[in-house]
């Protein structure tokens, strides 16, 4: 009996690394069944696979929103994101599916009603002028803990933002 067939994402089998550096992330858009997409983040390359799929590549320390939400006939079956850094060849990572070969997962949180509090909290960091993608990654861990356990996250403010920048500066 042969085993099952591995699904491969944008070619390549789960268990095989990219050919480069890059953290590939396969999108899927097929209407009220599955819709997995990226709220923020600077892509390198993306592939198109075909009319309901395709990747997006990003470089190492590249951060980005995956949000996944597939339905069935009975309705919402998963409503997830996770916020994850790419990660330098040859470092530790977690996996994700659909994420090749994983990331630094920063931020996990499962359900509707918690998913949408991230999108706000996304929002509101977009609206004092700071890209998510550039947020402290302590921040991310942070609102993933509050959330956890049903509390509401502290505002990210842009003294906190420049306070983070200068530390990044500074440590390179």
């Amino acid at each position: 009996m042969k085993p099952p067939a591995i699904p491969l994402i944008g070619g390549l089998s789960p268990s095989s690394s990219p050919p480069d550096d890059l953290t590939h992330v396969e999108l899927t858009h097929v209407e009220k069944k599955i819709e997995n997409w990226i709220r923020f983040g600077r892509h390198a390359r993306e592939t198109i696979l075909d009319r309901r799929r395709r990747v997006l590549s990003f470089r190492p320390g590249s951060v980005f929103a995956f949000v996944r939400w597939a339905s069935n006939d009975y309705g919402t079956i998963i409503s997830r994101i996770d916020i994850v850094r790419a990660v330098e060849p040859g470092s530790t990572f977690q996996t994700l599916p659909f994420v090749r070969p994983g990331g630094e997962i920063l931020l996990k949180i499962e359900g509707w009603p918690k998913v949408e509090r991230v999108l706000q909290h996304v929002d509101a960091i977009e609206a004092v002028g700071i890209d998510p993608a550039d947020v402290s990654p302590d921040h991310w861990r942070h609102v993933h803990s509050r959330l956890g356990v049903a509390h509401e996250p502290r505002a990210y403010r842009p003294e906190q933002h420049r306070a983070y920048l200068l530390r990044r500066e500074a440590q390179s």
